[in-house]
């Protein structure tokens, strides 16, 4: 069946399989680190809450079955453990079915956490996670040689990711058209990385250059695609390119990383790697290909339709499944950045002279002398919330006040999630928040200084609270 399979494309299924397995693997870290404070039985949007507002056809999850934070810590913990068994190779290891099966588990687990996990789990990334999980569960193993059919699903996946940003960017804010969002992007990013003051300090020529380059590869390269090879590789290897110059500059969990790893699936590679052997595939794994392609493309008149429309949407999954979502990011750029500054206080009777401490969070801007740090594809939840929370305090209406409580609890699960607790011995009597204004500092600022931020008080964002009783 020379129609059915891709032999060619032998090593870059390798490539992919392993490359999404590593990610699976940090996602189910992340959870499993942080689901306690955020969404456990004590969290600050408890799962067992939720469960009660929603019906397993609106979220399907197997916590509706039974939830309790060892069930969730089991779930996701395997997931750790079967991510990185498939990483090392496992799933070539076993027969097809069997491979097929421990795709299919992996996704299930992910998507009982993601279905669960509210305004924590509402990125973009974790839908296509799931998206890319469940076509990789058709992919096959060293049995079979790659199918075209599941191969080219990968591609319009990743058509989708790029031209869906490129489309919001040129239909969205006014600077894209022309070209001096880079001028604010580094500096405005939810969670500025390493290199970040040095990519907000090249000179503006270099942004526009940027801007320009991105608008190519989003809006242009992704048609590349559909053509033959080798110039789909080389439509992967630019899009590989401008992922990795999106790496460096900033702190976007795992997004950057999975769009690498879909348009590895692209590359051909044979000839660094030498001919392989064309199995033909079993019956029933035809059919399953031909019924997954069938799928995809009835479920993709909603993403399309998002696509050609004026009001395209960003980031939406249309079924409680994930299956095939519509993509996008920074439509809007901002021009300035806000912060929130937690900070607490032994005083019992806070006044002018009283000595506030402030609370360090691993990823966000806090100390102006702190460098930003390199977390992705780690995703730090509560740090990407606290950036949204400065934007409007409508996004942290739900949690802002049970992670204040827990503060004041000294609960330490919440405290796990920071990176500096001012009160190891006891935990405060009150604690504020403030809204400062945040902006990379100058050259000349960073020699005198040392600080990488210079900031200024903006408002009171929390007055001082404390427990009751």
């Amino acid at each position: 069946m020379e129609w059915f399979t891709a032999p060619e494309l032998w090593p870059a299924r390798t490539v992919f399989q392993r490359g999404l397995a590593v990610l699976y693997c940090v996602a189910f870290l992340s959870a499993a680190l942080q689901f306690r404070a955020l969404i456990g039985e004590r969290g600050m949007l408890p799962v067992p809450a939720y469960l009660r507002r929603t019906t397993p056809l609106r979220s399907p999850s197997l916590f509706h079955w039974r939830y309790s934070d060892r069930l969730f810590a089991t779930v996701a913990w395997t997931g750790v453990v079967l991510a990185a068994a498939l990483a090392a190779g496992a799933g070539d290891a076993v027969p097809l079915a069997a491979a097929m099966a421990l795709w299919l588990l992996l996704w299930g687990l992910y998507l009982s956490i993601v279905n669960v996990g509210q305004t924590w789990y509402g990125f973009g990334w974790e839908s296509l996670l799931l998206e890319t999980g469940f076509l990789a569960v058709f992919l096959g193993n060293d049995e079979v040689a790659p199918p075209l059919l599941v191969l080219l699903l990968l591609r319009w996946l990743l058509f989708r990711v790029e031209f869906g940003a490129g489309l919001i960017k040129i239909r969205g804010d006014a600077c894209w058209r022309r070209l001096t969002c880079l001028c604010h992007h580094h500096e405005t990013q939810p969670m500025p990385g390493p290199l970040s003051w040095f990519f907000h300090r090249l000179p503006r020529p270099l942004h526009r250059v940027e801007a320009a380059a991105n608008h190519v590869v989003q809006l242009g390269v992704p048609f590349l695609l559909l053509t033959p090879q080798p110039v789909a590789s080389i439509a992967a290897g630019l899009m590989i390119a401008t992922q990795l110059w999106l790496v460096l500059s900033g702190n976007f969990a795992w997004l950057n990383w999975l769009t690498i790893v879909l348009a590895a699936s692209v590359l051909d590679l044979s000839a660094l790697t030498g001919d392989h052997p064309r199995p033909d595939p079993p019956p029933w794994y035809v059919a399953l290909v031909l019924a997954l392609t069938a799928l995809v493309l009835v479920r993709s008149h909603r993403p399309v339709r998002n696509l050609l429309s004026r009001r395209q949407a960003m980031n939406r999954s249309y079924d409680p499944f994930h299956l095939v979502n519509t993509y996008g990011a920074f439509g809007t750029v901002g021009r300035v950045r806000d912060e929130i500054v937690v900070e607490g206080t032994s005083d019992p009777e806070p006044g002018p002279d009283t000595e506030w401490r402030e609370y360090g969070f691993k990823g966000k801007p806090g100390d102006p002398r702190r460098l930003p740090r390199q977390f992705a594809p780690y995703h730090l939840r509560l740090d990407w919330l606290m950036w949204f929370a400065a934007l409007s305090p409508g996004y942290a209406r739900e949690w802002f006040g049970p992670f204040v409580e827990r503060l004041l609890a000294g609960d330490r699960d919440t405290l796990r999630l920071l990176a500096h607790n001012p009160f190891p011995d006891a935990p405060p009597v009150h604690v504020r928040a403030r809204l400062y204004r945040y902006r990379f500092s100058t050259w000349r600022e960073l020699r005198t200084t040392g600080a990488w931020w210079q900031r200024r008080l903006l408002r009171e964002y929390l007055p001082p609270v404390r427990l009751r009783g």
